[in-house]
């Protein structure tokens, strides 16, 4: 049986910077209770620009999580956060029934000529929870665990694995790993999870004699024990529970069923949802 089930390669994306959509794509819709994920960067950005900023926007049925491995954003939303993101923090903002928010590249970062590189993914919310009230949780990187492994780290982002336990909040069950490893170094592969994929972010390496390449993502199947570096390489390993129930993604919305969809494209439409603090651009909606 193949270790890997499904390879995707990223769709690119120019927004004044290069994105790399790798959920959803055409035949691989979720893995676990991630339902988008977005690769960002390295990019730089050029002192007193605007390029890199995202203006205020909305979203509902899920929870974001932003990662950055390089550089620095400032996310702010509606509920009054204001939190710089830096490399190995976790950012978790759960929108429930609605949220807004922005994420800019700081003057610093623009100044010094800094790259910034990093993972946003999506969670759906389960059923019961997709109209919650929106919360937003931050993790520095010195709270998330780490531990060595044959010849490279691993940081524990969400759920539990590798014998460590994260802080970050869970709606579902969840894995999210971050990892590097040298030349000939091995990363085990979580055995508990249902879903899980693979995303190479630099390097190449083999799944149980499987050659995987830089920016591809591969869906592991259930027999799929562990990785191996055939050269300096980092990455992800992500999944978890299958979700509850079908999910229809619209824009920054996810839902279980169209017709909250389509009440989230109209309530931005019409001003309905509570605003940044501090913040006068936003995103229209798109028609």
């Amino acid at each position: 049986m193949s270790a890997i089930s499904q390879r995707r390669i990223p769709r690119e994306q120019d927004i004044g910077f290069i994105v790399r959509r790798l959920l959803p794509v055409q035949g691989l819709r979720s893995v676990g209770p991630f339902v988008f994920l977005d690769h960002m960067g390295p990019a730089f950005f050029v002192a007193g620009g605007t390029a890199g900023d995202v203006r205020a926007h909305p979203h509902v049925g899920l929870a974001t999580v932003t990662y950055l491995s390089q550089g620095a954003m400032v996310h702010r939303d509606s509920l009054g956060s204001v939190q710089r993101i830096e490399p190995g923090a976790i950012n978790l903002m759960v929108a429930g029934r609605g949220i807004v928010h922005s994420e800019r590249v700081p003057a610093d970062i623009r100044a010094a000529n800094v790259a910034v590189e990093g993972l946003q993914m999506w969670l759906a919310l389960p059923q019961e929870q997709e109209q919650c009230t929106p919360a937003f949780y931050h993790y520095p990187a010195a709270d998330l665990p780490q531990c060595d492994i044959a010849g490279g780290s691993v940081q524990l982002l969400i759920g539990r694995a590798f014998g460590m336990v994260s802080p970050v909040l869970t709606f579902a069950h969840t894995l999210y790993a971050a990892w590097q490893l040298s030349a000939g170094g091995i990363l085990p592969l979580p055995q508990d999870v249902t879903e899980r994929a693979l995303y190479l972010i630099e390097g190449s390496a083999e799944v149980d004699g499987e050659a995987v390449v830089a920016g591809e993502l591969v869906l592991l199947s259930s027999g799929a024990q562990k990785l191996c570096a055939s050269s300096a390489v980092r990455g992800v390993v992500f999944g978890g529970a299958a979700l509850d129930a079908p999910r229809y993604l619209d824009w920054n919305f996810v839902a279980s069923n169209r017709e909250r969809l389509a009440a989230a494209r109209d309530d931005w439409r019409a001003g309905r949802f509570v605003m940044v603090p501090g913040e006068s651009e936003f995103i229209p909606l798109p028609e």
